[in-house]
C-alpha cells in the first residue's frame, strides 16, 4: 500500500472481500447454494412489477407505506411495529447500526448466517460466537454468554445452514433470561417452512417482550430474492431506530409492489411452499436411508454433516452440474431444487455414503 493512501477501518480487515471477475467454477445447471425458491414468479406478480416498471424513473416511497400497512394488516400487526429494508441482510444491518455502539458485544450462535459475523465487523461490534451443541443452538451457552457490553442477541430459527430450530420452552425461557436492556433478534428468514408445531412463530411471541424484534423476507417462501425486500416486526421505539438507520429510497417501487403482490397471493404462494417441504421430507428421508444422520429440516435446504469430507462432496457435485453451499470441515448445506437438480445430489451422497 502507498504512504499516502486514504487509511481504511480496521474493523474491515476481518470482512472477506468481493472482488468483481469471472466464476472460477464454469458453466453450472443448478444453484443450491443460495437457498432461492426455484419457482418462477407467480403471474399476477410478474403483472404488478411490469405496471410499475413503466415509472422507475421516479423515486420511490421512501417511507414504503404502502408495504408496510399491507405488512401490518396480513400479520394483525400496527404499522408502527414494522420497518422495511433491501433484503434480509439490510434489516439485520439496520439492527446493529440502531442498537450497537462501537466495541459493544453481540452474541450469535456458529454455525450460523455468514451475515452476522460480517455485519457485527462492520458495525465495528465485538463478535462472540457461541458454538452448537451438534446442529442445535445452545440457548443455554449463548446466555451465559451475554455480559454488561452485550448490545444484541441473534437467534436464527429456523438455523442457516444447518436446518434444526428452537423449540418454544427453549426460546421462552431464554427470552425470560436475558436482561431487557439487550435486543433479542429473531431471525426467521425460513419461518414459512416450519412444520414442526413446538416451533415458535416470533410474531406471536414478540407482543409482550420489549426487547424482542422479529425478521422476516421476502426473499425465500415469497421467492422475491432478486428484488430484495425483508422487515422487522418490533415494538415502536425499536422499529423507529430502525427506519431511521435504513438507506434512503433502499427498497425499490418494483421490489415494493412485488411485495404488495405477494402477500394477496398468499394462498397460491404457499401451495408452492408445501410442495418444497414435500421435497425436503423426501430428501432428507433418501438421505437417512443411505446412512447419513441428517437432523429434521424446518427451512428449505437439507444439512449434510460431512466434517472433512464437505468440499470433496462440493467438487463432486459441480462436477455434475448442482452447485451445493460448502462449509470446510463441517457439512454441505443443500437447497431443495427441481426434483431432477435434487435426484443429482442424491446419487453423489449415495456415492460417498459407500465410501
Amino acid at each position: 500500500m502507498a504512504v499516502n493512501a486514504p487509511r481504511m477501518r480496521g474493523a474491515l480487515d476481518a470482512v472477506p472481500a468481493f472482488e468483481a471477475g469471472l466464476s472460477r467454477f464454469g458453466p453450472v445447471q443448478h444453484r443450491m447454494n443460495f437457498n432461492e425458491n426455484h419457482f418462477a414468479p407467480l403471474p399476477s406478480v410478474l403483472d404488478a412489477v411490469r405496471e410499475t416498471a413503466a415509472g422507475f424513473n421516479r423515486y420511490p416511497d421512501m417511507f414504503n407505506s404502502t408495504l408496510i400497512e399491507a405488512i401490518a394488516g396480513h400479520f394483525s400487526v400496527m404499522p408502527e411495529n414494522v420497518a422495511i429494508g433491501a433484503g434480509g441482510a439490510a434489516v439485520l444491518q439496520q439492527l446493529l447500526l440502531a442498537a450497537v455502539d462501537h466495541g459493544d458485544e453481540v452474541v450469535f450462535p456458529w454455525l450460523s448466517f455468514e451475515a452476522y459475523p460480517i455485519l457485527s465487523s462492520v458495525a465495528g461490534a465485538r463478535q462472540v460466537r457461541v458454538p452448537l451443541s451438534g446442529v442445535d443452538q445452545d440457548l443455554v451457552a449463548m446466555a451465559e454468554a451475554i455480559t454488561d457490553r452485550t448490545r444484541l442477541v441473534f437467534v436464527c430459527n429456523p438455523n442457516n445452514p444447518t436446518s434444526t430450530a428452537v423449540k418454544q420452552d427453549a426460546l421462552d425461557s431464554f427470552i425470560d433470561s436475558v436482561p431487557e436492556r439487550v435486543l433479542i433478534v429473531l431471525d426467521e428468514a425460513y419461518r414459512e417452512f416450519v412444520r414442526a408445531p413446538e416451533v415458535p412463530d416470533g410474531i406471536s411471541r414478540y407482543r409482550d417482550r420489549p426487547n424482542v424484534a422479529v425478521l422476516r423476507t421476502f426473499s425465500k417462501a415469497y421467492g422475491l430474492a432478486g428484488l430484495r425486500v425483508a422487515f422487522t416486526v418490533a415494538h415502536p421505539l425499536v422499529a423507529r431506530a430502525v427506519r431511521k438507520t435504513a438507506l434512503p429510497f433502499g427498497v425499490t417501487r418494483l421490489a415494493e409492489r412485488a411485495a404488495v403482490a405477494s402477500l394477496r397471493a398468499a394462498d397460491e404462494l404457499f401451495a408452492r411452499v408445501e410442495t418444497i417441504v414435500k421435497e425436503r421430507e423426501r430428501m432428507r428421508g433418501t438421505l437417512r436411508e443411505q446412512g447419513w444422520p441428517v437432523a429434521r429440516s424446518e427451512a428449505n435446504f437439507v444439512w449434510l454433516p460431512l466434517a472433512e469430507r464437505s468440499a470433496a462432496f462440493g467438487e463432486a457435485c459441480r462436477r455434475k452440474g448442482v452447485f451445493v453451499r460448502v462449509f470446510p470441515d463441517n457439512g454441505v448445506r443443500i437447497t431443495v431444487g427441481e426434483d431432477s437438480a435434487n435426484d443429482v445430489v442424491l446419487s453423489v451422497a449415495a456415492v460417498f455414503a459407500r465410501r
